[in-house]
């Protein structure tokens, strides 16, 4: 049989319309309540400002603002089955490219079914999976961004999963290479088949790609058959984990600036913190992810906190003048009021970011995309900036752990990726918030601190003494290294000033001792990782609900020390409490002897923790009646580092404080 040219006839069920939006009559221009057409900047076009000569925003670029009268959800011609590929229009640049007013309407015809932050694509998805569920059609096969899998837009997938007449993935590859034949541009694609119902799937991954024209790259693809879940992947589910409570607070993404006339460059900073403390007091280090993963910009952020304008103008008038130039401008074209109103602030101050860093001498960050996961401490003083994703902790216990290949391998798989270079991403909310940290034994856990503090060394120390050296150079012949492939003369050269043999080194301990605070044998392929760490955020979640809370920093998240629960309501702790209630007595009588109280810190930790293992738990008064010469501040040093370590619980407050063992 001859195949028509065209394959596709004309059978009238093909239409040249809106596809997801519909609405009564034409748009209509906006107006204010004087009845005059609302117009907003086109968000492109600038002018040279007459007094510094940089870019602004040229106001009388304008387009206007149009409305949508009962907008809606577009109904689809009758078919058996949906091909697609949409739009590759981003969340940050849907109310760019569609305008305001298209923009609000398509949010209001889809609220409670796409969330406002999703990417356009995700509206055609969710009305192919809708047809799919209700079985009027029968398969949609759609071509996305392969930003589909990751955290806001896979809420829509997710939800269409689970919902009383559930889809699920026939077939799907969640990261393809794409080449826009129209200009050649490259880009990374996801592929879907949605079916009816729950059933078995067959997931494809890109193991290989290679470019083989400048229009077309040539892949190799794995299979694997099985239950393909919102996040694109067959095995572990990683959308059952629970944000737990231990992390909670203490990570965050920095601060979003909104201008860059905040923004400048170190001697400018540092001539205008010369003036005096009003200035010096307003200005700090700023740092996002390429600072990190590559060469510092060395820049300085002008950082008003909650100043009131009459503060800036009359304590830093230098100061206020530049942000009346440079940033004032931009910020009279934004439609948020608050902005406008307000236009010396940041866009987002980052509240949480700010308090969990407070008062740190170093604290721990790492670039929100990146070709390699790396954790590094940024000095106390340094604003982060949006692209960083901070961890309001100076301890480089956590720091180590989040460097290990268990967290990588669980922010990889969590997190996903992005961009034509494909680099991961790191969500607070999917990669941080739900991960289950290990109860670290006292001797393992000052094992891979200490390892911690090399591995941030070793790569500061390197970086100094070699100032064209990256995180990133390095990190890439550490990954040629371990996979057997020859160095080029390049990569010989970073491999000797970064010492990466000795990078490579401290990792493989620092993942052999982390491995063993899991308790875990380090021959477990990265699959088998990802199910063991969603196995046990279940059971942290499980304690969290009977109020065992293993906080990653207490001091600062628990300041009160209590708990939602009493231990008594605790598994196991009842049939115990016989104990607890005897051993405690008998040392606040004096019966038992007194143990000689160790001089060094380590030791005297070691110490409270064998007494707490043994009777089960303690208050500041029996502590201190077991011990001959023990002081009270530094036994309740041993016993908060215990709970820190998650090898204790503190309950209660001031006298009534106690400490309980963690089974």
């Amino acid at each position: 049989t001859t195949i028509p040219e065209p394959v596709l006839r004309d059978y009238d069920n093909i239409e040249c319309r809106d596809a997801v939006l519909t609405w009564d009559g034409d748009p209509e221009l906006a107006r204010d309540e004087h009845g005059v057409p609302i117009t907003r900047w086109d968000g492109t076009t600038m002018k040279k400002s007459a007094v510094t000569g940089e870019p602004v925003p040229d106001d009388s670029a304008r387009i206007p603002v149009y409305t949508y009268k009962n907008p809606r959800p577009a109904e689809w011609p009758k078919a058996d089955f949906i091909i697609g590929n949409p739009p590759y229009i981003g969340k940050l640049l849907l109310r760019k490219s569609m305008g305001d007013g298209y923009t609000e309407a398509l949010r209001q015809a889809y609220e409670g079914a796409v969330p406002d932050g999703s990417d356009f694509v995700m509206y055609w998805w969710f009305a192919a999976a809708q047809l799919v569920s209700e079985r009027r059609v029968r398969r949609a096969g759609l071509i996305s961004t392969n930003t589909i899998w990751q955290t806001t837009n896979r809420r829509v997938v997710a939800q269409q999963m689970s919902a009383e007449s559930p889809v699920s993935l026939a077939f799907a590859i969640p990261d393809h290479p794409w080449v826009d034949s129209a200009d050649g541009a490259a880009v990374r694609v996801a592929l879907s088949v949605v079916a009816p119902g729950p059933a078995v799937g067959m997931l494809r991954k890109v193991e290989h790609e290679v470019f083989v024209g400048s229009e077309e790259v040539g892949v190799e693809l794995s299979e694997r058959r099985g239950y393909i879940g919102p996040d694109f992947r067959v095995g572990a589910d990683l959308t059952s984990v629970e944000t737990l409570r231990a992390n909670r607070e203490l990570s965050g993404t920095g601060l979003i600036l909104g201008s860059r006339g905040f923004v400048l460059e170190r001697d400018e900073a540092l001539g205008i913190a010369a003036r005096g403390d009003a200035y010096a007091a307003l200005l700090f280090p700023l740092r996002n992810g390429s600072d990190i993963t590559d060469r510092s910009r060395d820049f300085y952020v002008i950082d008003t906190g909650s100043c009131e304008e009459q503060y800036l103008r009359e304590k830093a008038p230098a100061l206020y003048q530049r942000l009346l130039e440079r940033v004032r401008p931009e910020r009279e074209q934004n439609r948020d009021p608050r902005l406008r109103a307000r236009w010396w602030l940041h866009r987002r101050s980052s509240e949480q970011v700010r308090a969990a860093i407070a008062g740190l001498e170093r604290y721990i960050a790492t670039s929100e995309t990146a070709k390699h996961r790396v954790f590094v401490f940024l000095k106390g003083g340094v604003r982060p900036e949006h692209k960083l994703v901070v961890v309001g902790s100076s301890d480089a216990l956590l720091l180590a752990i989040l460097s290990s290949r268990l967290h990588a391998t669980w922010a990889l798989g969590t997190g996903g990726r992005l961009g034509v270079g494909n680099d991961s991403v790191y969500s607070k909310t999917r990669c941080f918030d739900p991960f289950p940290f290990p109860v670290c034994a006292f001797e393992v856990g000052e094992r891979i601190r200490g390892l911690g503090e090399q591995l941030d060394g070793h790569r500061k120390r390197q970086q100094a003494a070699h100032p064209g050296l990256t995180i990133t150079g390095m990190y890439n012949v550490l990954e040629k290294l371990r996979s057997g492939e020859a160095l080029s003369a390049k990569e010989r050269v970073i491999h000797e000033q970064g010492l990466v043999s000795v990078l490579k080194q401290i990792h493989d301990d620092l993942d052999a001792a982390v491995f063993e605070a899991y308790g875990w044998p380090g021959s477990l392929t990265d699959e088998e990782i990802l199910e063991r760490l969603v196995a046990l955020n279940h059971e942290r979640a499980e304690e969290e609900k009977r109020g065992l809370i293993r906080w990653l920093r207490p001091e600062f998240q628990n300041p009160q020390g209590t708990q939602d629960a009493t231990q008594a309501e605790l598994p196991g702790t009842a049939a115990k409490a016989d104990k607890v209630a005897k051993g405690a007595k008998a040392a606040k009588a004096g019966k038992a002897e007194k143990r000689a109280w160790p001089k060094d810190l380590p030791q005297q930790v070691a110490e409270v923790r064998d007494l707490l293992g043994e009777i089960g738990r303690l208050d500041l008064a029996s502590a201190k009646a077991a011990f001959k010469g023990a002081k009270d501040e530094a036994l309740v040093a041993s016993l908060d580092s215990l709970a820190a370590l998650g090898l204790a619980v503190a309950v209660g407050a001031g006298e009534e404080r106690s400490w309980s063992a963690v089974s």
